[in-house]
């Protein structure tokens, strides 16, 4: 069962939601902040119920955190100028194809997420898990207001491995590379 009915900040994607940019299995820091554990989540415009699952929950996430985001100011900034996690791929990576026609919402946690495949049997083998599978995410929005930036940021909570990819950053797999060539007698 689903919990995110009692939990409006929270969403689950879709199946074809495409992963890049995975740091899954080991956080990393970025300019020296704390290291964390991240995915950039690639979603398809045409996947309308996901985005408006996104954005649903980034209002929601905006009406719980007013009082974070007031801080010491007189009223609560509109969401309309607060920065927002849900973002255009074809206006902000117009280079990269594989954000073309497709929302992007980058996605972090300090804790490891938990990674199952469309079994739901958790991953193991961290080779299986790279930039450019597609798969579910669940993740969930809350309001931030810190050293003067104010905004809705998105926390990564767990990923389910739908199915494989092409690999986004030019790397290939070795059991890739490796599939079609003829055993060769090396002894010979």
């Amino acid at each position: 069962m689903s919990n995110t009915a009692n939990n409006p900040t929270k969403v689950i994607t879709g199946p074809n939601t495409r992963w890049s940019y995975a740091n899954v299995w080991t956080p990393k820091a970025i300019n020296g902040g704390e290291p964390k554990y991240s995915v950039s989540l690639i979603i398809p415009k045409s996947d309308k119920k996901t985005i408006a699952k996104i954005e649903a929950a980034i209002e929601a996430a905006y009406h719980e955190g007013e009082a974070k985001l007031k801080g010491n100011g007189r009223s609560v900034p509109a969401l309309s100028v607060l920065k927002t996690p849900l973002r255009d791929g074809d206006t902000e990576r117009p280079d990269d194809e594989a954000y073309a026609d497709s929302y992007f919402v980058n996605a972090n946690s300090t804790t490891a997420p938990g990674i199952v495949d469309a079994d739901r049997q958790p991953v193991i083998d961290t080779s299986e898990v790279y930039s450019g599978v597609y798969g579910r995410a669940s993740i969930n929005f809350y309001a931030f207001n810190s050293n003067g930036n104010k905004g809705i940021a998105c926390g990564l909570n767990n990923l389910q491995k739908i199915r494989d990819g092409e690999p986004l950053g030019g790397k290939s797999r070795a059991e890739d590379d490796f599939a079609d060539e003829e055993e060769e007698d090396f002894l010979s």
